[in-house]
């Protein structure tokens, strides 16, 4: 284990350090993409959930589209989404998110939710004809769809999956010990079987682990050998920042040399690409994950 200077917990009440500087959203294509989000009633998981990387994203003309509301059933302690019971979701939503898209010209188009576990599907068939819908406008674009914990309904990941996306994400979050905290209504091991199940359907796998909620270094390491042992092919690390007072504290902050050491580790174990850094997020970079 590398020697970096860790910020205690009371420290990280009174300021973040400096490699946590984010600009502020601003600029020509900023004002685009908010003007198409607001347009066309859409969610984005940039707003909702507080990315540190919204300005950025957006000023390049990128956004990651979140579908069947913002309103989620799961009351995660790290999430800034809204929680609570979710209003009937919109049949409308996936052609109007493909408009979005097709207007927008991206090339690789992120689409995400909350988690609908009051209905039957999971959401299912909304997944599946948002990507389809997408396809069919922009037949050029590319997608990844980053899919919640369906708890075991494997009818209904399969047909999220089976719409013609290039790369499926599934968040496991964080490591199995910090679990039943972090994510109360998650269980690690079904997380990983639903990635083992998505890979064995053909598809390129991709994950999300959050640092800075007390994990060690050798969970990390035992996480990323269970991803890969699972079928992951992708991952992604970043600093876990509080979003409000009500939500679970930050333990530390990892310095960035730490996170040039994970994903060296990420590498050696056998995933295929890792993006690591303390302002990543699931979608960052998200454009350079499909062909690899």
């Amino acid at each position: 284990m590398i020697e970096l200077p860790v910020i205690s917990e009371s420290q990280t009440k009174k300021k973040k350090p400096d490699w946590l500087r984010v600009k502020l959203p601003l600029g020509k294509e900023y004002a685009k993409v908010r003007k198409l989000v607001d347009e066309h009633k859409l969610n984005t998981i940039c707003e909702s959930g507080s990315c540190p990387n919204m300005g950025e994203c957006w000023g390049a003309g990128t956004a990651t589209f979140m579908i069947l509301g913002n309103v989620c059933t799961r009351s995660c302690s790290f999430c800034a989404v809204a929680t609570g019971r979710p209003p009937e979701y919109d049949e409308d939503e996936p052609r109007r998110v493909a408009e979005a898209i097709q207007l927008m010209q991206v090339k690789h188009a992120v689409i995400t939710s909350v988690n609908r576990d009051e209905l039957k599907d999971r959401g299912a068939e909304i997944w599946y004809n948002t990507v389809i819908e997408t396809k069919k406008l922009s037949p050029e674009t590319t997608i990844e769809t980053l899919i919640p914990d369906v708890k075991g309904n494997w009818d209904a990941l399969y047909r999220m999956i089976s719409a013609g996306q290039e790369v499926v994400s599934h968040n496991v979050e964080t490591v199995e010990r910090l679990y039943r905290r972090v994510r109360p209504q998650a269980k690690y091991h079904r997380s990983l079987e639903q990635i083992k199940l998505t890979k064995a359907f053909g598809k390129r796998t991709k994950t999300g682990i959050m640092l800075g909620l007390g994990e060690k270094e050798e969970e990390v390491h035992r996480a990323m050998d269970d991803l890969v042992a699972h079928g992951c092919d992708i991952l992604t690390l970043g600093q876990y920042l509080q979003p409000t007072r009500r939500h679970i504290e930050v333990a530390e902050f990892i310095h960035p040399e730490q996170f040039e050491a994970y994903r060296e580790a990420g590498l050696e174990r056998g995933l295929k690409y890792v993006e690591s850094g303390p302002l990543v997020r699931s979608s960052y970079h998200a454009e350079r994950h499909v062909n690899v």
